[in-house]
């Protein structure tokens, strides 16, 4: 794929997967193999054909990312460029390029620019005012500034107008509110592909009514486009808003394409499914004779060919782009294509050692070794970090000499035949190349079962948010005591603008407190809490910080103590023993959270130190 992206003549490669799980796969492989390669995703939406929610912002965000960047045809990627996409996503007809070109907005410092306009636009294209920016797809208004989270940015930015001018445009982040650096200009784009203005809404409501018949007052999906609100699920009347649909192939013309051999299957699955959801729609409709069980409006599904392709069509069009298919089957001959043989074969699985009871781990350094007698290079692939430093220590212990880390395939290029190279590279099956031999964790130990990891912080992190309080908020100041929380404001100092937190204490008196002190400040209580506010400068504060420092210091008196007692006291050492151990942590087919891996380091320590553990671990 990465040679076929780089050819001349063409804007890029296109290459379609079976599904997203194994667009997921191709990403970090490529990531590894290809990294010189610009990579840019176009999934499908994740929800079922004709449901009654809308794709999640992440799916949104990286969608209109996508076609965005493809419907702008002056945009020249300096590397190679190679989109991934799915099955699902060829079939789903999409806004047209000219909206997702046109729709863009190019912000610079020193534009005048209406805020209430901007506002107005962010909302009219998919955009959700809170009132802290913390996800993709939100914006928040705060006097002169407009914080909002771009799809395809990096991290949300900041927008400070004096007066109608922008003065500045800065990036944030979302944990601590901080700003993180200035930036010259960006360009923001709708974060729906259903843009809600008077052309859309207008083209709605007379196609609607086309399709369905007069509308009724119990309508609530007519009802909220025409008031121009957004409506759950509105983007699966996509044909209504516009005077016609682009596919995936109007948005990719000039590209080279490139199937995964299950794509046929899948187009035809995914084709059967919006047939039968669409039926099933259609006749819950006609049974109730438009009234739903529940008395709301039924759902009335636009027609299949409307907003997909059906699935010959699919098939007629990736024949006219010539769409190269990679496959581990030999075609048959009489089929007259021409075939490129890469001569991949699969890798080895040591699924039989494991079910004998043989060492696995001396059988892949046999492996290895016959394969380097080939003259293969051996690489092994390995889910993560922690499971490749693991492997490294057993394959070690079991004979395996020179093994080397790498973090990309370049690496492994220039390595000595007689190393063997260890990556991170999460892929479910060893293969095997001409001069490459790659093993990989599953081949070894098995199928593991991934959790989906969540979004890695400091536990500090979540005392220092300024995104956890809302305006009215009750806060301790850990000098000057309880006050309210009023908002995010900048302020000149020093020459320089600041972000601050305004607090708001008795006697109406205000307090600045820079975001990066922010962890000087704690939750005391919701906006509704009862609470008389402390005077800035006062003593009752103060008064109260003593009293209760005298009644923490005879707390950790007693602690001491017991904790003292304890130290003197000894137990039996119970330190691992090497090289079994870690060929029991391995067999472990789940990937370990951070949480996790912090409390086995820590039972481990305390049951090699010597002395009674005390510890409780709650799963």
């Amino acid at each position: 794929m990465a040679s076929i992206a780089t050819g001349g003549g063409a804007r890029g490669l296109v290459h379609i997967a079976a599904d997203g799980q194994q667009l997921a796969g191709l990403v970090s492989a490529l990531e590894f193999f290809s990294p010189w390669l610009e990579i840019l995703e176009l999934p499908s939406w994740d929800c079922l054909p004709y449901d009654r929610v809308s794709p999640s912002a992440e799916i949104i965000a990286r969608r209109i990312h996508a076609l965005g960047f493809l419907a702008n045809k002056a945009h020249r990627s300096e590397k190679p460029l190679l989109v991934l996409t799915t099955a699902n996503a060829l079939i789903q007809k999409n806004a047209p390029a000219e909206v997702m070109a046109g729709q863009a907005w190019h912000l610079a410092p020193g534009n005048r620019i209406d805020m209430d306009a901007l506002a107005r636009w962010l909302s009219e294209n998919g955009f959700e005012r809170t009132a802290t920016v913390r996800e993709r797809g939100e914006f928040a208004v705060r006097g002169g500034i407009v914080d909002l989270y771009a799809p395809g940015d990096e991290d949300p930015v900041r927008l400070d107008f004096f007066g109608d001018t922008l003065d500045s445009i800065r990036a944030f982040d979302t944990a601590s509110q901080r700003t993180t650096g200035q930036l010259k200009s960006i360009s923001l784009a709708p974060m729906s592909e259903v843009v809600l203005d008077e052309k859309s809404i207008s083209r709605f409501r007379r196609a609607y009514i086309e399709n369905f018949g007069a509308a009724t007052r119990d309508d609530a999906l007519y009802e909220a486009v025409s008031e121009g609100r957004r409506f759950a699920g509105s983007e699966h009347w996509l044909p209504l808003f516009y005077e016609r649909l682009d596919t995936v192939f109007d948005y990719l013309d000039g590209f080279r394409f490139a199937v995964d051999h299950h794509v046929e299957d899948a187009v035809a699955r995914r084709h059967e499914q919006i047939v039968d959801h669409y039926e099933a729609r259609r006749q819950a409709v006609s049974e109730t004779q438009g009234k739903a069980a529940d008395g709301a409006t039924p759902y009335k599904p636009v027609e299949p060919g409307s907003l997909y392709l059906g699935e010959e069509e699919v098939h007629d069009r990736l024949k006219a782009v010539g769409a190269a298919t990679l496959s581990p089957f030999q075609p048959v001959e009489s089929q007259g294509l021409k075939v490129i043989d890469l001569q991949g074969r699969p890798g080895r699985s040591f699924a039989a050692e494991r079910a004998s009871g043989t060492n696995v781990f001396e059988a892949v350094v046999q492996h290895a070794i016959a394969e380097r007698g080939e003259g293969q290079k051996i690489a092994i692939a390995a889910w993560s970090a922690g499971s490749r430093d693991r492997l490294k220590q057993v394959l070690a212990e079991h004979g395996m000499e020179r093994l080397e880390a790498i973090g990309e395939f370049a690496a492994l290029e220039n390595m000595d035949p007689r190393q063997t190279a260890l990556a991170v590279l999460p892929i479910e099956e060893g293969f095997r190349i001409p001069g490459l031999t790659v093993i990989c964790e599953q081949d070894i130990l098995g199928d593991r079962l991934v959790r989906r990891s969540a979004r890695k912080r400091k536990a500090a992190d979540f005392i220092a948010e300024a995104s956890a309080l809302a305006e009215g908020d009750i806060v301790v100041h850990a000098e000057h005591g309880i006050g309210r929380f009023v908002g995010l404001k900048t302020i000149e100092a020093a020459g320089a603008p600041h972000d601050c937190l305004e607090l708001r204490y008795a006697g109406d008196d205000k307090l600045y407190l820079p975001v990066e002190n922010i962890e000087l400040l704690s939750r005391y209580g919701s906006a509704d809490t009862e609470v008389t506010l402390d005077k800035l400068g006062g003593v009752a504060w103060q008064a109260r910080k003593a009293k209760l420092k005298k009644r923490l210091l005879e707390m950790a008196g007693q602690l001491i103590q017991t904790a003292a007692a304890r130290m003197l006291k000894t137990a039996e050492r119970l330190p691992p023993p090497e090289g079994l151990y870690d060929e029991f942590v391995t067999r472990f087919p789940y990937e370990e959270t951070d949480d996790q891996l912090a409390a086995i380091d820590a039972v481990m320590d305390d049951l090699a130190s010597g002395r009674p553990m005390d510890r409780l671990i709650c799963g």
